[in-house]
């Protein structure tokens, strides 16, 4: 089955996806973008319509075209899903730092407060200082004027039992800010820790992924970190032959290897996105295009990473064709830079995420009880 989808924007060439699934030879369903401008899609239609009909067989059941249409659906729905997991991805990597800043900016409020406590409890400590400094002048004066200041006193030894009672209440209120503050430095450093706890799990996977593929050379295998994530970029020097979608088995060794990590880390995602260079491919054998080339290359390994024991659930398989580039096509050298496979390892973040919660559920607690 071929899918296209078409989409135009003003002043610029259309943008077509083509994902091709090799096992099937008729019909062919063409769909473009409901955003695609019909300029687009009518021209585009017709030359693909009459491509169709020199090439594929003219009649089609109609079991065999409802079978065909929900495997299309099936193939949007995996890739809505990635699509999908990638943002949530991000929304929760962006969620965590909001939540650390969030914790810094309340630790740091509540230093204030507390220091603004304190020089209160100093203000009412030397008013009282104050207070016992006059009664002893008071005591050396004339009755009358003793009487006087008994009095005056009298007014402020009340302000004094006012202030006690607010200091009283200022101190109440600093113990309480007291405790959430550790409450949350506790969280903040659980944080923190999980945080310190996953970057290790990273390393360690990076270390691992290496050593399991020290044999290969440098020029066809590279193992980096990057945002978080373990990339193990494969050049297709080892993995196929020239416009090949069958791993070849010096390939098929590094990935066996590989799976044997993987197996051992159960808690590591894997994405496998193939990579071509911006030369067009010339149609062939069920490969229409560079789009097919990358997807169908992606696929052949994610199958042998399943067949070597990693769980399917796991795995992710992407085509991305000429448009991530890590070099300009401008030599042979830069091309083959670029046609590669990268397999993007990324560990499972649920014990973040329930730190986050449980740190959520306690600010709320937190600011009731203060109210």
């Amino acid at each position: 089955m071929l899918l296209l989808r078409g989409k135009a924007g003003k002043g610029t060439a259309a943008k077509i996806a083509v994902t091709w699934q090799a096992k099937l030879t008729f019909p062919l369903f063409i769909v473009f973008s409901a955003k695609a401008t019909s300029r687009l899609a009518y021209p585009l239609g017709l030359a693909l319509l009459a491509a169709t009909a020199l090439t594929l067989p003219s009649c089609v059941t109609a079991k065999r075209y409802d079978d065909l249409k929900a495997r299309q659906q099936s193939d949007e729905q995996g890739r809505a899903a990635a699509e999908q997991q990638v943002r949530q991805t991000k929304a929760d990597l962006q969620k965590l730092n909001d939540a650390l800043a969030e914790l810094r900016l309340e630790q740091k409020r509540l230093v204030t407060d507390s220091t603004q406590n304190g020089n209160a409890l100093r203000r009412t400590r030397a008013l009282y200082t104050q207070l016992t400094d006059s009664y002893d002048k008071l005591l050396k004066n004339s009755d009358r004027a003793l009487s006087d200041r008994n009095n005056e006193y009298g007014k402020l030894d009340k302000d004094l039992a006012t202030r006690e009672a607010e200091l009283g209440a200022l101190d109440v209120s600093l113990q309480k800010s007291k405790a959430a503050l550790a409450a949350r430095e506790a969280k903040l450093q659980e944080l923190t820790q999980a945080l310190a706890d996953k970057d290790k799990a990273v390393n360690d996977l990076k270390a691992r992924v290496s050593k399991a593929l020290l044999s290969f050379n440098s020029s066809d295998l590279q193992v980096k970190l990057k945002d978080g994530k373990v990339y193990v970029s494969l050049s297709e020097q080892l993995l196929f032959k020239s416009g090949s979608t069958k791993v070849d088995p010096k390939g098929q060794e590094a990935l066996k290897k590989l799976a044997t990590v993987l197996q051992e880390q159960k808690d590591v995602n894997v994405v496998v996105e193939g990579h071509t260079d911006n030369v067009p491919m010339r149609p062939t054998g069920g490969i229409q295009d560079n789009w097919d080339l990358s997807a169908l290359r992606a696929t052949d390994i994610a199958r042998l990473l399943t067949n070597s024991g990693v769980e399917p659930s796991r795995i992710t398989a992407s085509g991305r064709s000429q448009y991530v580039p890590v070099a300009s096509n401008d030599t042979p050298q830069n091309k083959a830079l670029n046609r590669r496979t990268e397999i993007i390892l990324t560990p499972k973040l649920d014990e973040l995420f329930k730190i986050l919660d449980t740190n959520s559920g306690t600010t709320k607690a937190s600011d009731a009880a203060g109210k």
